[in-house]
């Protein structure tokens, strides 16, 4: 087992009903995870800039209906309230997928307090995912297939991520749930509201991107002036985790580069 196949040691925190893990010390980095997100999606970003990074990364409720309401709002919500709790400030945020769209709304929220955001493979403004329906999730096949899609190399979707989903998705109320918050986020278009973010923000973009393609970056790109685009060859939906060393370096020399001028 080479070093990057191998688990991030970490603790879950429980505490005033966030679930989170924190680690290291240094420039705060909050990272927020997608609809079908896991704290393993960021073993690598948490391996590599826990040594020089405060990196804090919650747990999003999103199959738990007696915590917060199925929408992107309620999501939203939830986030800012952590971030109230943590009381963080002078933080920067990355997001995947559904954590990408909680993080534009985010920093709408807090552009007083956040430094930069890094985006990849962000919902926001179009996406087209496995989310909105599962006509087929008692198929293991299926589902397997379905989850390799959102990767360039559809081996990179191990095991263990295949039969999380599989078990997710064939529990009732959780796909209720997921289809409710994929369809809630596909409506909650935020092209008009883009503009007025205007906090350094990097885009990472998978080249082979099936769920948010290449043409939605350079959106984001165009109603974002302030923003740098970056794409990952072989690359799909969730660079962080199929591409971890280029996601990672460039996504910290843009950290240094807006760090070091405040």
């Amino acid at each position: 087992m080479s070093s990057k196949d191998k688990p991030m040691e970490y603790t879950l925190i429980r505490e005033q009903g966030y679930e989170y893990i924190e680690k290291g010390d240094g420039p705060i980095l909050l990272l927020l995870h997608g609809l079908f997100g896991a704290l393993s999606n960021w073993n690598e970003v948490l391996k590599d800039f826990s040594k020089d990074y405060r990196v804090i990364i919650p747990i999003i409720p999103i199959y738990q209906p007696t915590r917060v309401e199925a929408s992107v709002d309620a999501l939203a919500q939830f986030v800012s309230k952590f971030v109230e709790f943590k009381q963080l400030n002078n933080f920067s945020v990355i997001g995947n997928s559904l954590g990408g769209h909680l993080a534009l709304i985010l920093t709408l929220q807090h552009q007083d307090k956040i430094n930069a955001m890094v985006l990849t493979g962000s919902s926001g403004l179009y996406e087209s995912g496995m989310g909105t329906s599962f006509p087929r999730r008692s198929d293991y096949t299926y589902v397997k297939d379905r989850v390799g899609y959102t990767f360039y190399h559809p081996e990179t979707a191990t095991r263990e991520l295949i039969d999380e989903v599989f078990e997710i998705i064939n529990d009732t109320g959780k796909a209720l749930r997921i289809i409710k918050i994929a369809r809630a986020a596909q409506q909650h278009n935020m092209r008009r509201e883009l503009s007025l973010i205007r906090i350094p923000t990097l885009l990472v973009w998978g080249l082979n991107d099936n769920i948010t393609p290449t043409q939605v970056a350079w959106e984001f790109r165009s109603l974002m002036p302030q923003a740098e685009l970056r794409f990952i060859d072989k690359c799909s939906h969730a660079a962080m985790m199929e591409q971890p060393e280029e996601f990672n370096r460039v996504t910290r020399q843009f950290l240094q580069k807006v760090l070091v001028s405040l």
